[in-house]
């Protein structure tokens, strides 16, 4: 079962990630990616690009968005074996990087 982790962070204010996150991250990375678990994972920039549809008119328009805090920052494609499994790794994840929410949704097809 394949699941897409994103999260947000707690608030929009920019502070930069200290040694400790790096290194703890860098370990979890490295777990995640040799038991062949992490399928890919990334930073997101902050603006964005909003494209929405209503009829036949599409609307391209540039972030940044006044909510911000809504915004997605990062993501990690997991392939795992249960539900369960992609929520206990959601919540090593969280106790890593601190305040913030996840989302954890099954990615269907092929």
């Amino acid at each position: 079962m394949r699941y897409l982790m994103t999260t947000r962070p707690a608030d929009s204010t920019d502070t930069a990630p200290d040694e400790r996150l790096y290194a703890e991250m860098g370990k979890f990375i490295e777990e995640l990616t040799a038991a062949g678990v992490l399928l890919a994972t990334g930073g997101l920039e902050p603006g964005g690009i909003l494209v929405t549809s209503a009829g036949d008119e599409v609307t391209v328009t540039d972030g940044p968005f006044a909510e911000a805090k809504e915004a997605v920052a990062g993501f990690a494609l997991i392939e795992v074996r249960s539900r369960e499994e992609a929520i206990e790794l959601a919540r090593r994840f969280r106790k890593i990087v601190g305040d913030g929410e996840s989302v954890v949704q099954q990615v269907f097809g092929p």
